[in-house]
C-alpha cells in the first residue's frame, strides 16, 4: 500500500506547498510576531488532541466491559501516538501533554491565552463543542477551522479521520520558521525557551516516529479500497484548506 500513500501525498502536494509559502511566516520576525502566531496556532494544537482521541475511541475499546476492537496493530499505533501526545515530558522531564506544554510556552513569552481559555470555559460550562465555538470570541476563520475538525472527529469514518490526522494536520514548520525562531530565542532566551523546546520536541517526535506510525495507520485503514483512498485524499485537501484559513486569521490579526 506504499503506492497508495505516495499517490495521496502527490495529490495534496500543491496545497501543502502553498501553505508553506503562506505570508503568515513572514509576520513571525520578532517576539511580538511570535506571540500573535501562538495566540491562534494554539487552537490547532488543542483540536489536534480531540482528533487524536476520536481515533483512539474508534480503534480501541474505551468502554466497559472491555472487548478486543479492530486489529492489534492499529490499537498499538494509535495508543503509542496518544501516549506521546498526552503525556510527554517538558524541558525539565516533567510529564505534560503537548497542549499544556504549548500553553506553558505561551505564558512564558507573555502571549495572551484569553481566547483559548474562553473556548475551554464554554465547554466546561456544558455547551456542546459547536455551541462553544460559536459563543467564544474568536475570528470567523478560526471558528470555521475548528468546526471542520470537529465535523471530522465526530462524524467521519475512521479512515477519513486518520487521513486528516496524518496528512491534513501536519504542523508545516518550514526551515525559515526554525531559523527565525532561533534568532528570536537568541534575543529573548528567557521568554522563548519553552516554545523553542516545544518546536524541537515536535519535530523530533511528531515529525519522525509519530509520522511513520500515522502513515501505517492510514494504510491499514484504507487497505486496497480505492474509494477509501479517494475519500481520504478529499478530506486531507479540505483540512489543508481549513489550515490556510487559520493562517489567514493569524495574518489578518497582525495587520
Amino acid at each position: 500500500m506504499q503506492l497508495e500513500v505516495e499517490n495521496l501525498k502527490e495529490k495534496i502536494n500543491d496545497a501543502r506547498a502553498q501553505l508553506l509559502l503562506h505570508p503568515v511566516y513572514a509576520q513571525i520576525n520578532n517576539l511580538d510576531g511570535l506571540k500573535n502566531f501562538t495566540q491562534f496556532h494554539v487552537f490547532a494544537v488543542w483540536d489536534f488532541m480531540s482528533l487524536l482521541k476520536s481515533l483512539q475511541i474508534g480503534l480501541t475499546c474505551v468502554t466497559l466491559p472491555w472487548v478486543p476492537v479492530g486489529s492489534a496493530n492499529t490499537r498499538y499505533l494509535i495508543n503509542e501516538i496518544v501516549l506521546g501526545e498526552e503525556s510527554d515530558v517538558d524541558e525539565h522531564d516533567n510529564r505534560i501533554s503537548h497542549f499544556e506544554l504549548y500553553l506553558k510556552a505561551m505564558r512564558q513569552m507573555g502571549t495572551p491565552t484569553n481566547l483559548i481559555d474562553a473556548l475551554i470555559n464554554e465547554i466546561n460550562h456544558g455547551h456542546s463543542i459547536e455551541q462553544a465555538i460559536q459563543l467564544a470570541p474568536l475570528p470567523d476563520k478560526v471558528k470555521k477551522f475548528l468546526l471542520y475538525t470537529f465535523e471530522i472527529a465526530q462524524n467521519a469514518p475512521l479512515h477519513v479521520k486518520a487521513a486528516v490526522f496524518t496528512f491534513g494536520r501536519e504542523d508545516l514548520i518550514p526551515d525559515m520558521f526554525t531559523a527565525i525562531l532561533n534568532k528570536i530565542y537568541k534575543d529573548h532566551p528567557d521568554q522563548v525557551a519553552t516554545f523553542k523546546y516545544y518546536i524541537e520536541r515536535h519535530i523530533e517526535v511528531d515529525g519522525g516516529h509519530h509520522s511513520q506510525l500515522a502513515l501505517e495507520m492510514v494504510a491499514e485503514l484504507c487497505g486496497n479500497d480505492s474509494m477509501k483512498w479517494a475519500e481520504a485524499t478529499s478530506a486531507s485537501l479540505k483540512a489543508l484548506e481549513m489550515r490556510s484559513l487559520l493562517w489567514d486569521a493569524i495574518n489578518e490579526n497582525s495587520n
